[in-house]
């Protein structure tokens, strides 16, 4: 069983997707104004991640859309974390009988939102089935919906379809409950002087390594002298990958650096270091279709496995140009460390 990927079919997955992220938005508001539940309690702890209540409440809303609204003449596979066997829909359906594997993050920044901190993203990516042998790269529509704090009043939404050029972009009025139109308009510059570039490091277990990391980086790229004074570029650790492709989207950023693979790898942590995930990325064609890069920080697209355990590093950036001026740099500072 196969799936067609005309223009109209991946139009109409676009338009699914996107429901299904307003679903878990409208349905965490709703939640957060009940005031009945303790976001920040955990639930679980599985190999992929802590598991939060708040992250809970979102599965559950997801789970009963699919049941509901997932089309029946298109079988799915769905990959996220927190679930124990595999589940599809129609639920009882094979996996070897899907024709689609979704990836999903139904709170991607759990860690913010919880705590009324800032906005959380819905992510998730649609791929044709391929069993153990899908990888990112696979995906062929994405969206990511803002999951917002109690003081916001809009909500962003992105999403795409590979190929198609374009993003639909479009942030929700949550007082007056209507769309808007939201402008995508990554930067264009090389130059990093006055503007926001951020090399992850958001917990404990090998900061220093990556600091280290980050201070070569500049030197080796000319932004960092010897007893100069403190260069004018900005970080913003956003705990969020959705978050991150999302600032660099609306033109905030120029460019992420996740190396905590890398990191861990090197001081010895192994797999027990907390990385971003396949699902962390399965809306990184957004960025891409609005003419930005993200790939492996040595080069090359992304390929790792839909799974919920894989770690994950990547780089984004805002334009090739400055992917090419400093992707040959990072891969000559990740082999000088080791």
């Amino acid at each position: 069983m196969s799936i067609t990927l005309d223009s109209r079919t991946l139009e109409r997955a676009r338009r699914l997707l996107c429901a299904l992220q307003d679903e878990i938005r409208n349905t965490l508001v709703a939640a957060r104004a009940q005031q009945r539940r303790h976001f920040a309690k955990v639930a679980a702890v599985t190999a992929a991640d802590t598991i939060y209540q708040i992250d809970k409440l979102s599965e559950d809303a997801l789970l009963a859309w699919l049941e509901r609204k997932w089309p029946r003449r298109w079988p799915v596979e769905l990959v996220m974390e927190g679930l124990e066997e595999a589940w599809t829909f129609p639920r009882g359906t094979a996996v070897a009988d899907t024709v689609w594997k979704l990836v999903i993050d139904p709170i991607d920044g759990t860690r913010g939102i919880m705590h009324d901190k800032r906005s959380a993203w819905a992510l998730s990516g649609l791929a044709p089935q391929r069993g153990t042998r899908n990888h990112l790269g696979d995906i062929v529509v994405a969206a990511m919906t803002e999951l917002p704090t109690t003081k916001q009043w809009l909500a962003d939404q992105f999403s795409a379809v590979k190929g198609g050029g374009k993003v639909v972009a479009r942030s929700y009025d949550l007082r007056a409950e209507r769309w808007q139109k939201l402008a995508v308009a990554p930067q264009t510059g090389t130059t990093f002087a006055h503007g926001f570039s951020t090399v992850s490091r958001f917990f404990p277990g090998g900061k220093v390594w990556l600091s280290e990391f980050e201070e070569r980086l500049w030197k080796a790229l000319g932004e960092l002298e010897d007893g100069a004074a403190t260069p004018a570029i900005f970080e913003d650790q956003y705990i969020s990958c959705g978050g991150q492709l999302a600032e660099i989207l609306l033109g905030h950023d120029l460019m992420v650096l996740d190396v905590r693979p890398q990191a861990f790898t090197a001081i010895g942590m192994g797999p027990d270091g907390l990385s971003s995930h396949p699902y962390d990325l399965c809306a990184e064609l957004i960025l891409r279709e609005a003419g930005g890069v993200v790939e492996r920080p040595e080069g090359g697209r992304l390929r790792d496995p839909l799974d919920t355990t894989s770690p994950v590093a990547w780089a984004a950036y805002a334009n090739p140009r400055l992917a090419r001026k400093v992707r040959p740099v990072v891969k000559r500072v990740l082999g000088e460390m080791g």
